[in-house]
């Protein structure tokens, strides 16, 4: 029931993707015209409406990251009078950003047909704090018990600390503060991230000892833990995070001036909620770790931070009109070089001096590669661009092995330039540069996959038009007639692909087509025919990423076959 709901969220926000689209752009528009003529309340007011109708639009497609932003981006839009002044810049521009970052969701959302909200924190937390609110925690669409409490100390070996005097305790106390505040300050000012994290975990960790099994040792513990897990999984502070430590130094201050009574309050849940969620977003599987995630009915997050970090600079980086034109721009001018590459290795023999041009032209995408944070894909580049060099320096053609590391160094190039479409500028994109090419990685082959996903995706799309036909036309049998033997001629295509879990899907709808519509009498049972829709739609929205090249999703398949066994197809 829950895979259903996610084919219909899809298929919904694709409805209406271009409605959406259309509607940030006039709100840009309204906004713009705005900040040109601020006497114009109607055009504040414009924009406003679209913004409130686009929320009402993701509230429908069940889209949380679009409907927070929009609804915290017309709590901003409120806050800005007409006739605003210079003071309300910084209103202004957090909006517009906001709307830019809205229109980068929807293509995020449109490729990966996933919502994480939790992209979209760093923006939301702008317009809040540009209108001077509290800005949200990291854990904020974390859901979880916070009020339960393991003991967090079990696996730690924290032995109490040995006091004799009152004047012992405060000794103690006040260094294991500064201790902690040192690390904070380190962290504050991103100095050194990994003594500071140290500093911290350590200061916990006396803390822990100095509380010697009061509640307010629990927390100290789990910090202990967390800035363990953070050193063995390279986490940074981002701005939640540091406020975070320092609402826990408030308690370090409190164990110094309060005194032992301190110690015997419990920190609140919030923090609590906090520091599970980073074990939870670390996706370590290190024992402390599991014991208390499991406690809360957790497993380490499949979306971990690493992720979160690399969509996060997908999501705020060049937009797809864009990254469509880079693309475009790099693979005419590899092309060019691959003609040059073809003449070398085909025997024909060039002027030594074109060895020089295909240097030129590797060394010039060696440094759009940089400018794109591309680093391995560029020094790939400039180091074929040096052997070309020394070749021509030489005065001869390269060995055979040497032009194939070329050929190969070009084509995962191109193959890197045909991804940025879909995928973006990622580390997968730029760890292309260590891939030696294999078979199944042939650019031919990909094109043959290109061609089978798209006459695949035509297919179901004409079989979801004839259903539909059939249903507006009561049941006139005409409209399908030619629907499975249009679909099982796409059947070979996905079995060559060897995906033979896909294949069989597609013949048992025709087949489900053939008796249960075209061979009944009279009406077909409805959920017979809400069955098949959801087959189609599913399989549709798993052949688009088989054409992108993405990553595809088994969930999609497995929700074909639940909907097609569901009626006995």
């Amino acid at each position: 029931m829950v895979q259903s709901s996610l084919a219909t969220k899809s298929h919904s926000f694709e409805l209406v993707k271009g409605e959406i689209e259309s509607t940030i752009k006039q709100a840009e528009q309204s906004l713009e015209r705005f900040q040109e003529n601020r006497e114009s309340g109607e055009d504040l007011q414009n924009c406003v409406d679209f913004i409130n109708q686009l929320r009402g639009i993701f509230i429908l497609v069940e889209l949380r990251g679009g409907m927070l932003l929009c609804q915290e981006s017309v709590s901003l839009a409120n806050e800005v009078p007409v006739g605003a002044t210079d003071d309300k810049n910084n209103l202004l521009t957090a909006l517009s950003n906001a709307l830019f970052i809205l229109r980068r969701y929807v293509e995020y959302y449109h490729r990966q047909r996933a919502d994480h909200p939790e992209l979209l924190l760093p923006i939301i937390n702008e317009l809040r704090e540009a209108r001077k609110e509290k800005p949200y925690p990291d854990s904020c669409f974390f859901e979880v018990d916070a009020r339960k409490r393991p003991d967090f100390c079990a696996g730690l070996d924290v032995r109490p600390l040995v006091l004799e005097n009152e004047a012992d305790y405060e000794i103690h106390a006040r260094r294991i503060r500064l201790m902690y505040q040192v690390g904070l300050l380190g962290v504050l000012r991103d100095r050194d991230p990994l003594v500071s994290q140290k500093l911290i975990g350590r200061a916990a960790e006396s803390f822990s000892r100095l509380c010697n099994g009061a509640p307010m040792g629990q927390i100290w513990c789990l910090l202990h833990i967390v800035m363990a897990t953070m050193q063995d999984r390279l986490m940074g502070f981002e701005k939640p995070r540091k406020r975070l430590l320092m609402r826990l130094e408030k308690y370090a201050r409190e164990i110094v001036y309060v005194g032992r009574v301190a110690m015997t309050k419990e920190a609140p849940d919030s923090l609590f909620r906090e520091l599970v969620y980073i074990l939870y977003q670390s996706g370590s599987h290190n024992p402390e770790v599991m014991q208390i995630l499991s406690a809360y009915d957790l497993a380490p997050a499949e979306f971990n931070e690493a992720m979160v970090l690399a969509h996060r600079k997908r999501l705020y980086g060049p937009g797809s009109d864009v990254l469509k034109s880079l693309s475009e721009a790099l693979l005419e001018e590899i092309n060019q070089l691959k003609d040059k590459v073809d003449i070398i290795e085909r025997g024909i023999e060039p002027d030594i001096s074109e060895l020089g041009n295909i240097a030129v032209s590797l060394e010039r995408l060696a440094n759009t590669l940089l400018i794109l944070d591309l680093n391995q894909l560029s020094e790939l580049a400039k180091r074929e661009a040096a052997l070309l060099r020394q070749w021509e320096q030489d005065g001869h053609l390269p060995e055979e092995d040497s032009l194939y590391a070329l050929a190969d160094a070009v084509l995962n190039i191109e193959e890197a330039a045909q991804q940025l479409v879909n995928k973006g500028i990622t580390e997968e994109t730029d760890s292309l540069a260590g891939e030696a090419r294999r078979s199944e990685q042939s650019l031919y082959l990909r094109e043959a996959v290109i061609v089978v996903a798209d006459e695949a995706k035509s297919a179901l799309t004409l079989a979801k038009r004839a259903i539909t036909a059939f249903l507006e036309s009561d049941f006139d049998k005409m409209h399908l007639a030619n629907v499975p033997a249009t679909l099982r001629s796409i059947w070979g295509g996905l079995m060559m692909m060897e995906d033979a879990q896909a294949a069989t899907l597609i013949a048992r709808i025709a087949t489900g087509i053939d008796e249960r519509l075209l061979a009944a009498k009279g009406a077909p049972e409805n959920r017979v025919l809400e069955a098949l829709a959801d087959a189609l739609t599913s399989l549709e929205y798993y052949i688009e990423g088989l054409g992108a090249n993405s990553e595809l999703n088994p969930d999609l398949l497995k929700l074909a076959e639940t909907s097609l066994g569901d009626v006995g197809l």
